[in-house]
């Protein structure tokens, strides 16, 4: 291979690619906790009415913020919802959450300037900011402090260079939800020090207590300095169709726009008539979804509970949990390569999600009840 054809900054991504060592074994009794890719099928009449619109003509080009009338349909949500008076300018329908995010960093950021990250956090986020010219700054939290943010910590991150936090609230990996109180405390901190939010606000159905989601954009002072990031992709059961939306004040709205046409010009116009059918017919499903996955969390956490050598929380929001297996003796990635070895059993190593993901595993629950059983009768058998 001829490096010099790359980027200098991918070379060493591909170096380690290609020096990892042997192909993953794979097992034909296989029961893979690691994706967050939900296995039940989008509801039928969204495919339906999608497929339909499609046949109808809506198979060219939309609008670069998307469909006019899907803008509104977000709009419409925000205030029924979460009673949140949000303008059409200031809303951008895009290719699901993760382009969502990285067209933000890059919209917002300048070479050299500080992102804050809570930890746990979503893998991307650092390369995100990075690919923008920005540098990651973390923030760890613990589960003694059920991962909710360290003020203290928080305050010492901050310098001159910092610009943005980002957040993820329920949380991908935890399953926790940050209180009321945090999120305002939250508040507070980023006007003080005239910081912007990136709320990627991705499981916002998927919360099982008292305090239902919140987006911190409804906060006061907050809409503008709130990009708030959402998807269509679990809420809706629609990870495949890669269609969200942003939220903003509209010059960087303006400024997002510009970005994204020179990337993907807009969403896919289906899976833009998908999420407009998601958004009208929601009431119709969310519930019946939501506690699918609340069956699951709940039947987890009680399994992993009964394990000696397990601590763990109760899930408050998405559909993951994320025990300890410090009392193993073992690192993140040690017990997940025994446990793939040993019960055929995939999860995600904390250690993935940042240094208070350590000793921590991800354990995805998208699948039934019986595989998670399966999983648990397989773990508990695990000797250390």
């Amino acid at each position: 291979m001829n490096l010099n054809f790359l980027s200098s900054k991918y070379r060493n991504s591909v170096i380690d690619q290609a020096t990892s060592g042997d192909v993953p074994v794979e097992y034909d009794d296989l029961i893979n906790l690691s994706i967050g890719d939900p296995d039940i099928n989008t509801p039928q009449l969204i495919i339906d009415r999608a497929f339909k619109d499609a046949c109808n003509g809506h198979t060219k080009y939309t609008a670069s913020r998307g469909y006019p009338e899907l803008r509104a349909a977000i709009c419409d949500f925000y205030k029924s919802r979460y009673n949140m008076d949000v303008k059409d300018e200031e809303v951008f329908v895009s290719t699901a959450g993760s382009v969502a995010m990285y067209i933000t960093m890059q919209a917002i950021l300048d070479e050299g300037d500080e992102v804050i990250i809570i930890e746990p956090y979503f893998f991307p986020y650092p390369d995100q900011v990075k690919m923008a010219g920005g540098v990651p700054v973390f923030v760890k939290t613990s589960m003694e402090n059920n991962f909710q943010i360290d003020f203290d910590a928080l305050e010492a991150a901050v310098t001159d260079k910092t610009k943005c936090i980002i957040i993820n609230t329920p949380n991908n990996p935890t399953g926790i939800c940050y209180t009321y109180e945090t999120l305002g405390k939250l508040a507070e901190f980023a006007i003080k020090h005239d910081l912007v939010v990136a709320a990627d606000d991705i499981y916002t159905s998927f919360t099982y207590t008292e305090e239902k989601f919140m987006p911190i954009a409804s906060f006061p002072g907050m809409k503008e300095r709130t990009i708030t990031i959402n998807s269509f992709s679990k809420n809706f059961i629609m990870t495949g169709f890669r269609v969200g939306n942003i939220i903003a004040p509209d010059y960087i709205i303006r400024v997002i726009q510009t970005i994204n046409e020179n990337v993907v010009y807009t969403a896919p116009s289906i899976s833009q008539r998908a999420a407009l059918h998601g958004l009208h017919h929601f009431d119709e499903f969310e519930d019946d979804v939501v506690n699918v996955f609340r069956e699951r969390v709940e039947y987890a956490h009680k399994r992993l509970s009964e394990i000696p050598w397990v601590d763990v929380l109760p899930v408050s929001g998405s559909f993951y949990i994320f025990p300890s297996i410090k009392k193993t003796g073992l690192t993140s990635a040690q017990f997940s390569q025994k446990l793939f070895n040993e019960c055929h059993v995939r999860v995600i190593p904390g250690r993935a999600f940042g240094e208070s993901g350590e000793y921590h595993i991800r354990i995805s629950c998208t699948l039934g009840i019986d595989k998670l059983k399966e999983a648990f009768d397989r773990m508990e058998k695990m000797t250390f």
